[in-house]
């Protein structure tokens, strides 16, 4: 494979301004500060024309949103970029864009470049969707016969042909994001640059680009994905980069990458007691406290894969006549909903029902034999009037399984996947009908 994108000491810096607090002048303040804006203005005539208020020059900062980022990507890599708010992510997009310049360093990239930044990049709004389809094409460098080549791929992608004619700015920002990403999957780029734009879209329409972002790699493109949802990275890429504070923190392959993101800074827990004034609830109730148990009651960080275990949820009462509905959500170290269970699957004498105010618990029977080895979270969700008033505590426990051995016997190495229930094997004799290769006991 050949290199297609190259950055070497990538950096860029902003000049942040902080606006002064508010306090109590003097009049000899006042007309200090007069003079000194009338200074100002004098010194900066062209920031004084802006009719904008001026900053003090001595509240500025620097802030480098990248700091010597040096990365290679090779055709047909599906690259995914995680990292919190702020690390850096779409800068480094919108440099190997060309749509802003680096400090320092610099970044050469073979192909055409498709980039789908935020609601609205590449688009003119005052063009129809038809115009603002060969616009994108021509910016591409395609002329008119290939965009038209690819133009009813594109519609039917984007499910707006009733509003072809219109122009876009009359699009809802969902319509504007299916016929953006439509044009920059289509027009065939070598590189497509991808933001966590698709949030915007519905569930279906997200599932639809990601397999398209999949199409395009198999098709030997290179994909570079900016998102926030890890189940989607792992899917879609086979390599990510984590950027912290405008550096990278971890480059290797999806899984790894995604794991240690997911468990960076965050402490087992195996209960967690709220505050009274901030725990979670509505209006009818509010947790007290999650906690895990192992069999024998102990709470606990560490259970064994083979041994049962139990989730207690005590919660108080407040309104009389209240019910409470619960539903726990499993998720792996990747952040993937391994599965659910709902208080109203077993629970009978008091699921649904009215209940006094007053102290409660909800336990969660988890049975052995179930999780694979490996680290989990535990979210809670409750309900008290058929889901309406739900409220969600995401993550309250972490834990890890551990593999006891007791399934493996003879077996050493690992297993896959994320659960490792114990199934039901049997083995019988059986005699082979040698004419037609039945056989029965």
């Amino acid at each position: 494979m050949s290199t297609v994108i190259k950055a070497e000491n990538l950096s860029k810096k902003y000049i942040i301004g902080h606006q002064r607090q508010e306090q109590y002048l003097t009049v000899r303040d006042t007309i200090a500060h007069k003079f000194k804006d009338i200074g100002n203005r004098l010194m900066h005539p062209l920031l004084a024309s802006s009719g904008q208020p001026l900053m003090d020059l001595s509240s500025t900062e620097e802030f480098w949103a990248l700091k010597e980022i040096s990365l290679e990507i090779q055709q047909g890599e599906r690259v995914g970029i995680i990292g919190r708010n702020g690390a850096g992510k779409t800068t480094l997009l919108k440099i190997l864009s060309c749509i802003t310049e680096p400090t320092k360093g610099r970044v050469s990239i073979r192909g055409r470049v498709a980039s789908l930044l935020e609601v609205g990049t590449g688009f003119h709004p005052e063009l129809t969707g038809r115009e603002n389809i060969y616009l994108n094409g021509a910016v591409l460098g395609m002329s008119k016969a290939e965009t038209k080549k690819k133009f009813d791929a594109i519609v039917a992608f984007a499910e707006v042909e009733k509003f072809l004619d219109t122009p876009v700015k009359r699009y809802s920002s969902g319509m504007y994001v299916r016929l953006a990403f439509a044009v920059a999957a289509h027009l065939e780029p070598e590189v497509l640059l991808v933001d966590e734009v698709l949030a915007v879209g519905d569930a279906a329409f997200q599932k639809k680009c990601l397999g398209k972002l999949g199409d395009v790699a198999k098709e030997g493109r290179t994909v570079l994905f900016v998102s926030h949802n890890m189940g989607a990275i792992n899917t879609l890429c086979d390599r990510a980069i984590w950027i912290d504070k405008g550096t990278i923190a971890h480059d290797g392959t999806a899984a790894q990458v995604v794991g240690a993101y997911m468990n960076q800074g965050s402490p087992i827990a195996k209960q967690v007691i709220w505050a009274k004034n901030e725990r979670p609830g509505n209006q009818s109730f509010q947790l007290v406290s999650v906690t895990l148990k192992r069999s024998d009651g102990v709470a606990t960080s560490e259970i064994n894969i083979s041994e049962d275990a139990t989730i207690e949820i005590e919660y108080e009462v407040i309104r009389s006549g209240a019910r409470a509905m619960f539903s726990l959500v499993f998720w792996d170290a990747n952040s993937n909903c391994v599965f659910g269970s709902l208080s109203n699957t077993a629970e009978n004498s008091y699921h649904g029902k009215s209940l006094k105010p007053g102290c409660y618990l909800s336990i969660c029977g988890l049975y052995g034999h179930l999780l694979n080895e490996g680290r989990y979270y535990i979210s809670v969700i409750g309900a008290s009037d058929n889901w309406n008033d739900g409220f969600r505590a995401d993550h309250v426990l972490s834990f890890y399984a551990l593999d006891d051995g007791v399934l493996k016997r003879d077996y050493s190495g690992n297993y896959g996947g994320v659960i490792r229930p114990r199934l039901i094997w049997k083995t019988i004799p059986v005699q082979i009908n040698s004419r037609n290769n039945s056989y029965r006991e």
